[in-house]
């Protein structure tokens, strides 16, 4: 190590300006990196229930939508004015790019019997015109309607919708863009038109455009953000100028280079991985923080510069190298998951801390040579801190092992209170307009959330079956019994009202036709008489072997979306054997989502910390320490979980991963403690002094590193995204009680149980 340091004082500049070019080289990928907007990029391509809404749209068509709400001031939307607005929103929507069907509470295909004839028209035709009477009458039949009661038209009447269909190509970034845009600056023309309606956006096609939004939100605000944080507080606990700046300048290769192999690569990122360099920038900061934190010591205790250098690299050179290992593991098994946005993550960061190992130990140290380091101000009360913490360990290690054993106990208690679930409506906070906008749809006019069936009749044309349609009906029915359905669209409904029509609108012929061939007649009929656009195409497959039900729910979480569609294919195979089989939509692919990236992570999980465990077993050359150093890991995982469970309670995609991200992190200050401590004891202390001696020695970097990498990943508490945000609170706690866990629990450990002679 010393004829290493020597070279790179000798070839500091070469080392230097090869760092530079390797850096610069890399860092010209960037500009392919891309940025997607797309939320099936969060589903694996194997995913069954990705596969089963495909196979649902390649039936019935794409669900790429739109819903804009229109709430007038004046309280109802059965107004001239109000259903005028709409009716002028229906036209201009069908020039919205993309768009292939458009339908509102104003060109809702209304029938009815006219002498012999069934005449359909579309329900408001010239609302201006309207008297009151056909007022009062458009608001009978809409409320009395059940194809668009809680749907298009509020149960109250108060608030109107008009939902937009929309053929998206391969690759929808571009389109979506331009969709959204467009409606943004419709809505805009529409409120300044009419400034006494309110106008909210949703939908499918909305929500993939606030994915890119956050995206570019968390790249271009936390990221610097994250740095102007980590710096000033490795600036205020290094106290030194120079070998902050040495710090900086490594961050900037790190994630330079990291961010140009993702581009070389061709990566596309998302809500979900769009925090690598954040992740990479801490990480990176506290790997270096050991080097210039052990060459600043050396130097206060009399060291030359390249001296205290060579002693830096010397009592830091292994524990860096094994901490890079361990958390390129513990990020490498995220590879695991069911979700792919993060293997990207995973194995971007697993890359970046790679770089920052390699940077570390050549560009770092070079840099320390080349700057003008001086001897930090004396400070023994900074170091006494440490000394001082050490020898209250050493004297109160019985007490700290009961009592933060209590403690444990405690905090564990709460994992039970913890729901793992997850709803995508919850994605994103309120400084999203997205949010915004949903939540109101929501509370005043239909659910987001809703699950999808395909009933099958069993042959070409048995939609109109009689035992079918029963069938569907009492499906329907029972599922409208539910607390949590807001709304069923189900084909009988349709028949129902065909039949009545069909009898001079007589109620007493409100129900299901007792003829098949009469039935097909009634269908055909309808499809002949439904204007252009509005067909049934929605909701019949071509062979009229299948009609799909939509059921609307309230905003649930995705373990209550499981346990109804459970609840529903119970009814099912109790009374329709084979009509249907799992629920499918987009609400349902994201209730898996959480539940299948939990299962497949515990999998990775695992095998991640049976590698680290067997690495850290060997290289302590024995067993009992090996598992000793397992305790301050394992347990403040447990704890950080237990306390998430008291505060908040709901934890969804982002636990799934926590764990393997935050055990990767916390088992390098646990190296870099028994690291130390070992050392002692081979020079013949008795443990007592081994662990003073590692409080003197690594205390300070400890502690730095872990305020670095917990002000790090807090900063992902500003996030506007769920899972970056759970996910940096989560690790953040995790970091904090590790530390005191490799402070206060796992001295006394080592203490009670490593009695032997040095």
């Amino acid at each position: 190590m010393d004829r290493y340091a020597e070279f790179l004082r000798r070839r500091r500049w070469l080392v230097v300006a090869g760092a530079t070019l390797l850096m610069l080289a890399m860092t010209a990928g960037a500009r392919y990196i891309g940025v997607t907007n797309d939320y099936r990029s969060l589903f694996d391509e194997d995913n069954p229930q990705l596969a089963a809404l495909d196979a649902l749209e390649a039936t019935y068509g794409a669900s790429n939508a739109a819903l804009i709400a229109i709430a007038p001031a004046g309280g109802s939307v059965f107004t001239r004015e109000a259903l005028g607005a709409i009716e002028e929103l229906t036209e201009a929507a069908w020039r919205v790019p993309r768009s292939t069907r458009v339908d509102s509470l104003t060109n809702y295909s209304h029938s009815e019997a006219f002498e012999d004839d069934l005449q359909v028209e579309p329900l408001v035709e010239d609302a201006l015109s309207f008297d009151d009477a056909a007022l009062a009458r458009t608001e009978e039949i809409a409320l009395g309607a059940s194809d668009i009661a809680g749907r298009l038209v509020s149960d109250d009447g108060r608030v109107g919708g008009l939902a937009i269909n929309f053929a998206l190509p391969e690759d929808p970034d571009a389109a979506v863009a331009e969709i959204t845009d467009h409606l943004h600056a419709l809505l805009d023309e529409a409120r300044a038109k009419h400034p006494d309606l309110d106008y909210y956006l949703t939908g499918d096609v909305v929500l993939n455009r606030t994915f890119a939004e956050t995206t570019q939100d968390e790249m271009e605000t936390l990221a610097p953000l994250v740095f102007l944080v980590i710096v000033a507080a490795a600036a205020l606990l290094l106290r030194s100028l120079f070998g902050t700046l040495a710090l900086v300048v490594v961050l900037v290769f790190v994630v330079n280079t990291t961010m140009g192999f993702a581009g070389w690569i061709g990566t596309v990122f998302n809500p979900v991985n769009a925090g690598v360099p954040i992740i990479v920038m801490t990480i990176a900061l506290a790997h270096s923080i050991h080097i210039v934190t052990g060459t600043l010591g050396a130097l206060r205790r009399g060291l030359a510069r390249d001296e205290a250098i060579a002693a830096s690299l010397r009592s830091n050179l292994w524990p860096v190298f094994l901490t890079t290992i361990t958390t390129a593991i513990g990020f490498l098994s995220l590879n695991a998951s069911d979700s792919p946005p993060f293997h990207v993550l995973g194995n971007l960061v697993a890359f970046g801390v790679l770089c920052a190992f390699v940077y570390s130990l050549t560009l770092l140290p070079a840099l320390l040579s080349i700057l003008p380091l001086r001897t930090p101000g004396a400070r023994s009360e900074g170091t006494d801190l440490f000394d001082r913490l050490g020898a209250f360990v050493v004297s109160r290690r019985t007490l700290l092992l009961g009592s933060v054993g209590v403690l444990a106990l405690v905090m564990i208690t709460g994992i039970p209170r913890i729901e793992l679930t997850d709803n995508w409506t919850h994605y994103f906070d309120e400084r999203y307009e997205f949010r915004r906008d949903t939540d109101f749809v929501i509370e005043n006019l239909t659910g987001m959330e809703s699950l999808e069936y395909s009933l099958h009749a069993g042959r070409e044309g048995g939609i109109t079956d009689p035992e079918y349609l029963r069938s569907v009906d009492a499906f329907a029915q029972w599922l409208r019994e539910q607390p949590e359905v807001t709304h069923v669209q189900a084909f009988p409904d349709i028949m129902k009202r065909l039949n009545k029509n069909m009898h001079g609108d007589d109620p007493a012929f409100h129900r299901l036709p007792d003829d098949p061939e009469l039935a097909a007649q009634y269908l055909l009929l309808y499809e002949l008489s439904l204007p252009f656009g509005s067909d049934l195409n929605n909701r019949i497959d071509v062979a009229k072997s299948a009609t799909r039900m939509s059921v609307v729910l309230r905003s649930l979480t995705s373990k209550a979306q499981r346990e109804l569609d459970a609840r529903a294919r119970g009814w099912l195979a109790a009374n329709a054997p084979g009509l249907a089989g799992e629920a499918s939509g987009v609400s349902i692919v994201f209730a898996h989502l959480s539940q299948r990236n939990i299962e497949s992570m515990l999998r990775g999980t695992i095998v991640a910390l049976a590698l680290i465990s067997l690495i850290l077993v060997g290289v302590f050359r024995s067993v009992r320490l090996g598992l000793i150093s397992l305790v301050p890991n394992f347990l403040p995982l447990m704890m950080s979980f237990g306390l998430w469970g008291y505060l908040v309670g709901r934890v969804g995609l982002a636990a799934s991963v926590v764990t393997a991200m935050a055990f990767g992190i916390i088992v390098d200050d646990t190296i870099h403690f028994l690291s130390r401590y070992l050392a002692a004891r081979r020079k013949g202390l008795p443990a007592p002094e081994a662990v003073r001696s590692a409080f003197r020695g690594v205390g300070r970097a400890l502690w730095t590193t872990t305020v670095v990498l917990a002000l790090g990943f807090l900063v992902f508490a500003s996030s506007g995204f769920e899972v970056s945000w759970a996910l940096g609170i989560l690790v953040s706690i995790t970091l904090v009680v590790a530390l005191l866990a490799d402070f206060l629990l796992l001295p006394p450990l080592l203490m009670a149980i490593d009695r032997k002679r040095p």
